[in-house]
Order: C-alpha cells, then sequence, then structure tokens
C-alpha cells in the first residue's frame, strides 16, 4: 500500500527539522567548549607543478608545514588567528615560511603560506590577501638567526603550557616526558614581545636549548625538522598537563625524578635514537623484506608525525606529504 503524499511530506519535514536542530545543536555545543565544526580544506592545493618562484623542496616543505598547523589545530593547541610556526626554506637566502596573519589554523594551506627574509620582509604573499604580523616574527626571526639547526620554530600558547611558564617553580622533572625532552631555558616578561631590541635577550637565554618557557606567555620548541620540532612540542605539553593536574597535591607531595635517573634516561633515548637513524628499526631477517626496510631511515619525531599524516589523508586533509612508508601492510604471503 502506497504511503499518502502528505505522510512522505510531513515525515521529510519531520527529518529535516530534525537535522536542522541536531546541527544546530552541534553548532552552540561547539562554541562552548571552543569547537566549532568545519569542512575539511585540503592542504596540498598547488598541484603536481611546483610553481617557478618556489626553491627546491619548497612546495614539500610548504604541505609539511601547513599540515603541521592543522595538527596544532586539532590538538588544541591553536589560538584564533595568533602565534606562528616558522620554518627556514633556504640556507643561501634565509627564508622563512609561516602563516597569513588573518586565516585560523584550519583554513592554512600550503599555498597560502607566506615566504619573508630574516627581517619579515615579503619574499612571497602567498595565495591569500593577507600580510605578515612582522612584530611577532620577531621570536621567530631570533631564534633563526642564532641557531642554524633550528629549521622549524614552534610558538604556542597552550594554557598548560602558560601556567607552568607562569609558575615559581618553572618546568618540574615529575613524569617521564619531562625527562626525554630534556633541558629547558627560560625567558622573563617584559610585556608583549615586539621589540627587535629583545632579540639578543631571547637567544642568550635560549642557549643550546631546543625549548624555552616564556614566562607568563608561552612556550617557544626548535626541532631539526618540522617532524622532530613537533614531537617535542607534544611531549613538552603532555609534561605540562601532568605538572599542572600534579600541583593539586601540593609541590610538597610530588616526587622529583633524580639528576641519576635522568641522565639514564637521556642516555637510553639518545641510543634508541641513534638505532632507528641507522636503519635499525625494522623486523627480524626473513619477515620483511630486508632492502626495503633498509630504505628507510627515521629521524626524531618522523614516526610520530607521518602516523597522524595517515590520519589525516583518510580523514580527507590530502596533506601531499612525503611517505617514507607509503604502505605500513607487510605484502600477503602465498
Amino acid at each position: 500500500m502506497a504511503t499518502p503524499t502528505n505522510a512522505v511530506d510531513k515525515n521529510s519535514n519531520e527529518n529535516g527539522d530534525a537535522s536542522i536542530r541536531t546541527a544546530f545543536r552541534e553548532v552552540v555545543e561547539g562554541h562552548r567548549s571552543g569547537f566549532i565544526p568545519r569542512a575539511v580544506i585540503p592542504i596540498d592545493d598547488i598541484g603536481n607543478v611546483e610553481p617557478s618562484g618556489y626553491a627546491p623542496g619548497e612546495k614539500e616543505l610548504r604541505c609539511k608545514l601547513a599540515s603541521l598547523y592543522r595538527l596544532v589545530d586539532n590538538l588544541g593547541w591553536s589560538q584564533a588567528i595568533f602565534n606562528h610556526i616558522t620554518v627556514k626554506v633556504s640556507e643561501e637566502d634565509q627564508h622563512f615560511l609561516l602563516n597569513p596573519f588573518g586565516l585560523l589554523y584550519h583554513e592554512i594551506t600550503a599555498s597560502s603560506l607566506i615566504k619573508v627574509d630574516v627581517q619579515g620582509n615579503m619574499i612571497d604573499r602567498g595565495s591569500t590577501y593577507f600580510g605578515v604580523n612582522i612584530p611577532g616574527f620577531v621570536l621567530h626571526s631570533a631564534v633563526h638567526s642564532a641557531r642554524p639547526d633550528a629549521k622549524c620554530v614552534i610558538h604556542i600558547h597552550h594554557a598548560a603550557c602558560i601556567a607552568v611558564a607562569s609558575m615559581k617553580c618553572g618546568f618540574l622533572p615529575v613524569s617521564q616526558e619531562a625527562v626525554l625532552v630534556g633541558n629547558v631555558s627560560y625567558h622573563d616578561f617584559y610585556g608583549v614581545l615586539v621589540d627587535k631590541a629583545e632579540r639578543e635577550i631571547i637567544v642568550k637565554n635560549l642557549g643550546s636549548n631546543n625549548i624555552m618557557f616564556l614566562r607568563n606567555h608561552g612556550l617557544v620548541v626548535a626541532g631539526r625538522t618540522v617532524e622532530e620540532a613537533f614531537t617535542r612540542a607534544y611531549h613538552t605539553v603532555l609534561a605540562c598537563e601532568a605538572q599542572i593536574t600534579m600541583m593539586s597535591a601540593g609541590l610538597e607531595n610530588l616526587i622529583i625524578v633524580s639528576e641519576e635517573a635522568k641522565q639514564r634516561s637521556m642516555e637510553v633515548v639518545r641510543r634508541a635514537q641513534e638505532m632507528i637513524e641507522d636503519g635499525a628499526l625494522k623486523e627480524k631477517e626473513g619477515q620483511v623484506d630486508t632492502k626495503k626496510a633498509m630504505q628507510v631511515r627515521w629521524g626524531l619525531g618522523d614516526l610520530e608525525f607521518e602516523a597522524y599524516m595517515r590520519m589525516m589523508d583518510s580523514a580527507g586533509y590530502r596533506t601531499g606529504y612525503p611517505y617514507r612508508l607509503p604502505s605500513v601492510k607487510r605484502p600477503t604471503e602465498n
């Protein structure tokens, strides 16, 4: 028996109203929690042909950096349109990529990134109408200029990191993550960081460390690669969150990891990293294509970052990431 037309219309209207109510509820709840449901914008919007104005390998680097901005946003570390993550493009020209000041992190794509010199002067304005927040680039230019090994610099205002940066006790070795990130530096708060004269103090305070807490401000993390900087920031954020949770029990109740245990742990990490970089991270001979396995060289953070890129690509982000291991599945044995 056919369903009456008016019944179909009624059901359609009811279903439509329910969908609208659901969508509205998601938006309202999203505003309350700080998350607003949004569509996925593809990251690699450049195409297969690298533009003539790009340096060798720049397209790949743009995709990596834009993917990192998205990952930082997905992890809840972003703060609207503010802060920067920068990466060095060219050793010869001292050029850097960063976000256009005006885009939310979930809007950043490979082509939208702006290229500047160490003074913040525009080299390539990217694909948007937005420009550079030059005062905000002061911190990054200082680190990049003084530390040639700092190819990628991450600056975030994560709440737990700001809290730890504002404590007299500082960043405590009270978790494994805190121990494994190594030594950290501190930079006092002199006001909003826009004064170029402060660059020398920043460089002096950072020294040879890769992590610096900006008192009452936030966190700065440096790495030799995008992947290394990310994994270092990831573990630092975890350590800060753990410390904040522990502090509710009182500082006197916290067990501080001994200096001996710290050094022993760092040695274990160092040896493990050497094994990974030497290609020792592979299965026993006979269980895997040894020739292919030996071709894969994993640096610090590569495994973690590549795993996140697989997750994002599976969700439709189209990262353009150059996978070291395009397929994680072993071929089926006959």
